[in-house]
């Protein structure tokens, strides 16, 4: 009988230690921005005005947490109506063939303070890579409906010609570089 107690209490026991807890986007307290250099003299700046995300994390911390990432190239804002509709097309995004970006995170290892490095699989259009994301840990609150809220922060860059995103190669007018910056309100 004390063995089948003691059994039960570690079941019990690690069932609470390992319980997955999952933390989706808030878009109200969130943003998925870019930045890129316009003719080599000036920036073009935007967001995606529609995405989702998750994180599940099977304890406290971020350790063996998976990150799930989904943005809408169809949502595309620059401020210029003209210009959104052309980076909706096949010039660029191609928003009616891949209606969907994502980024899938695979392992996360924690370096200094808060930062973390996130490697994971990022898709655009019909290629997938894999790429390394420095993430800074904004730290856990309670939002004015007292649930529980993380923040995270990162700012990356990617070539664009990576992703088949070719209008422009010599990246003359339209800069290769894209300067990605994503801040994130997570709710549990």
């Amino acid at each position: 009988m004390k063995k089948i107690l003691l059994s039960f209490a570690f079941a019990l026991v690690s069932m609470f230690t390992f319980a997955q807890t999952t933390w989706t986007v808030d878009p109200a307290h969130s943003s998925i921005n870019f930045n890129i250099k316009h003719m080599g003299i000036s920036f073009v700046q935007g967001r995606f005005d529609k995405f989702i995300g998750k994180v599940e994390t099977s304890g406290a911390n971020l350790d063996n947490a998976r990150f799930d990432f989904t943005a809408y190239p169809e949502t595309i804002n620059t401020g210029v109506e003209a210009r959104d509709k052309h980076l909706k097309s096949a010039d660029f995004f191609d928003a009616e063939k891949f209606p969907e970006m994502t980024f899938q995170g695979a392992t996360l290892s924690q370096g200094k303070d808060k930062n973390y490095t996130l490697k994971g699989k990022l898709t655009i259009k019909d290629v997938a890579k894999e790429i390394s994301i420095p993430v800074t840990f904004g730290g856990i609150a309670k939002n004015q409906q007292g649930k529980e809220v993380v923040g995270l922060q990162a700012k990356f860059t990617i070539n664009r010609l990576d992703y088949n995103i070719k209008y422009d190669p010599t990246g003359a007018g339209v800069a290769k570089d894209v300067e990605v910056s994503l801040f994130f309100e997570l709710v549990k």
